[in-house]
């Protein structure tokens, strides 16, 4: 929910570039300009309800597809593919958190990016306020059907995300504890929970880096696929459409229109998923369970 204002002038950018036509500061401008700081958290509610629901999934999941997993190959196979193990195990996980994300999700893109040009000139509040009023509103309109329909460009976008987010943590959080092992002869025991807390974030916000950037096209297709609800065909047929010709007023994207907002968005990622890490991380050790991150064994 904190980085709600980023989100905002990403999906806007993607969505209404004809309005946001500068970048990330020079967009919240925009808003600030006509609607004020408050302006910045429109669709905080769906944001707060969808990723509360997935984040429950996604990390919850993660530690329970890990561990079954790893009683299927055995304590053996699961050090040696423990890699295999992070991607089965966080790809299972996003799969069913993505299913409690996805009708928040569309409500939020909804709210930020519909009736926009309306909304910042004053007139009404666009799609709708936000979760309370927009839900409703998506089930009356669309049906459940409605609610579900960016699911596979959700899964496109969020199952390589969340595979590279934890298999990236998991490795950078074993790589700076060899180097501080090492070059500092620090091992990860030597390190107050603060501390460690710190290197979380750290690795947390380097892994989310790297999968924001990977994730983006798909994160475009499901702005604009929720921004074109009549759109006919699967979803196939849409991406394609959206690529190659546009629809309505939504221009083609091609290649270098997946791209558009990438910079808020791998910096609103980065930040978003280092916040994820670190508070997880916190909950871990306020109830007495180690960080995340083995340490290397010990030689």
């Amino acid at each position: 929910m904190a980085v709600t204002p980023i989100d905002l002038v990403k999906c806007n950018k993607q969505n209404n570039p004809k309005i946001f036509t500068s970048g990330m500061f020079g967009n919240m401008g925009i808003v600030m300009k006509n609607k004020g700081v408050g302006g910045l958290f429109k669709g905080w509610g769906p944001t707060l309800i969808g990723y509360s629901l997935q984040g429950m999934g996604k990390f919850g999941l993660y530690e329970v597809f890990k561990h079954k997993y790893g009683q299927i190959v055995g304590e053996e196979n699961a050090v040696k593919y423990k890699v295999l193990l992070y991607c089965c195990a966080s790809a299972s996980a996003e799969f069913f958190a993505d299913i409690l994300l996805c009708p928040m999700e569309t409500v939020k893109l909804k709210v930020q990016t519909v009736g926009i040009d309306k909304w910042l000139k004053g007139e009404g509040h666009g799609y709708a306020r936000g979760a309370l009023d927009g839900f409703p509103k998506l089930l009356a309109e669309e049906g459940w059907g409605g609610a579900f329909k960016i699911i596979s460009p959700l899964w496109a976008r969020q199952i390589p995300y969340t595979v590279i987010k934890f298999v990236a943590f998991e490795a950078i959080i074993e790589q700076i504890y060899k180097y501080t092992t090492s070059a500092w002869n620090r091992p990860k025991a030597s390190f107050s929970k603060t501390e460690q807390l710190g290197f979380t974030f750290l690795a947390g916000y380097t892994a989310g880096v790297i999968c924001g950037a990977v994730s983006h096209p798909a994160d475009m297709m499901a702005s604009l696929m929720s921004k074109n609800p009549d759109m006919p065909g699967g979803a196939i047929e849409k991406i394609k459409t959206l690529y190659g010709k546009g629809y309505k007023d939504t221009p083609a994207t091609g290649f270098a229109g997946l791209w558009k907002g990438f910079g808020p968005r791998v910096f609103m990622i980065g930040t978003l998923t280092g916040l994820q890490w670190f508070i997880y991380d916190t909950v871990k050790v306020t109830f007495g369970i180690p960080t995340t991150g083995a340490a290397p064994p010990a030689k």
